[in-house]
């Protein structure tokens, strides 16, 4: 079937899609969930295909950290289909209601969005959080996932498309794979409302480049932690440690450290890092730390590097902190670890980004950690969403206007 064919179905499905019984949409999550379940093996087996081959192409360590899939991994995905399920209805609720002089009554309804293209790399558990996303928020999908992860996208989107066949309309869930299929998807703004890529900068770029369709992108993080000199001694190693080292190669977790010139532990945040098997590059201050911390470049305080490798640098004050954070920021999440309520509100007020931490780990911008059950990906535009995008973000309002008989 070709990529129009596809667009064309999916498109006619929407309206279906708007106008089904929120139970009908909770019966099609049930489905995948225990669907994922029953078909653990088949899914390892065809993740081991994809794994082997990165192996023998060198793939990066990072890349394939992210490629992945466990019978943990697969028991994770079951829940997060029920943890979407009961999540608040979102499709055709009145979220706003008041009424005019003239007696009409005006209300504010949610509704999907439509069609939505989405393109990721990697991470073939985004096949199942997309499509489950979109269900719950009443959306087509259109999945394309990296070809390093061709054997479990493949997988993972026929097992729920066979769980959900006999529930939902042809075309709610689709998946193209190939560059050409993209190339041509990109163009079809007629039948595509809203195109969603997720990855490094170079496929954020072309997509940009060539959709003529909206574009709500899930850029690089580049995230920062601060410490400020009146951080809370017993929190701030704990924090650190978990924002660098839990998942390194997540796009939440933090590459850049700043350490206040006056916090008491700064040789002991480092040591701890470096234990922690965390290559350091810093500053010359930095450097004087610890022997184990190499010389950080101007690049590296640009990087991203998805592994266990963190920049540092020593700050005079918050202010040298927020300047640095304006400078290198990607505008995913940012960290201040601080008492002073001045310090916090500075760091809060001069700061743009998708999520601002204070007193915890950047890991937790993060749908589930954040409560929308999962995420099609954290925004890191403004336009249609910033930050996670759950069901929720996933739709849009609508007004219904109710009279009684009244003109203008």
């Amino acid at each position: 079937m070709s990529v129009l064919e596809i667009a064309k179905i999916a498109k006619s499905a929407t309206l279906t899609l708007q106008s089904l019984p929120e139970e009908q949409r909770l019966m099609a999550l049930e489905a995948i969930a225990v669907a994922l379940t029953k078909n653990t093996e088949r899914i390892l087996n065809e993740n081991k295909k994809d794994l082997d081959e990165a192996k023998k192409n060198n793939l990066g360590e990072a890349l394939v950290a992210r490629m992945v899939l466990t019978e943990k991994a697969i028991t994770d995905l079951s829940k997060m289909c029920r943890d979407v399920a009961d999540q608040v209805q979102v499709v055709g609720t009145i979220v706003e209601e008041y009424k005019r002089p003239n007696g009409l009554t005006i209300q504010k309804q949610r509704i999907p969005l439509g069609v939505i293209g989405m393109i990721f790399e990697s991470r073939p558990n985004v096949v199942v959080d997309g499509a489950v996303l979109a269900i719950k928020s009443g959306n087509a999908i259109i999945l394309k996932g990296g070809k390093e992860a061709h054997f479990s996208n493949r997988v993972l989107f026929e097992i729920l498309n066979e769980a959900i066949q006999r529930i939902l309309p042809q075309g709610s869930v689709s998946l193209i794979e190939t560059r050409e299929d993209v190339a041509e998807l990109l163009k079809l703004h007629e039948y595509i409302d809203l195109m969603v890529p997720r990855g490094g900068s170079g496929l954020i770029n072309h997509v940009r480049a060539n959709a003529t369709m909206p574009v709500v992108a899930h850029d690089k993080g580049l995230c920062h932690t601060f410490v400020n000199e009146d951080a809370d001694q017993s929190r701030v190693i704990p924090i650190v440690l978990n924002a660098k080292v839990q998942r390194p190669s997540a796009c939440n977790a933090t590459e850049t450290l700043l350490l206040h010139a006056n916090y008491p532990q700064n040789k002991e945040v480092i040591a701890a890092l470096v234990d922690a098997g965390v290559e350091v590059r810093g500053c010359e201050k930095a450097q004087k730390l610890h022997l184990k911390v190499k010389a950080a470049t101007d690049k590296d305080f640009d990087t991203e590097y998805l592994a266990n490798i963190i920049s540092v640098k020593i700050v005079n004050d918050y202010s040298e902190a927020i300047a640095h954070i304006q400078k290198h920021t990607s505008h995913h999440t940012e960290a201040v670890l601080a008492q002073d309520p001045k310090v916090i509100e500075e760091f809060l007020n001069t700061l743009d980004a998708s999520a601002m931490v204070v007193n915890a780990s950047t890991r937790f911008n993060d749908g589930g950690e954040l409560g929308l059950g999962a995420e099609l990906g954290i925004s890191t535009s403004k336009l249609h969403a910033y930050g996670p995008m759950g069901a929720k973000e996933m739709t849009t309002t609508r007004f219904l206007v109710k009279g009684t008989g009244q003109i203008r």
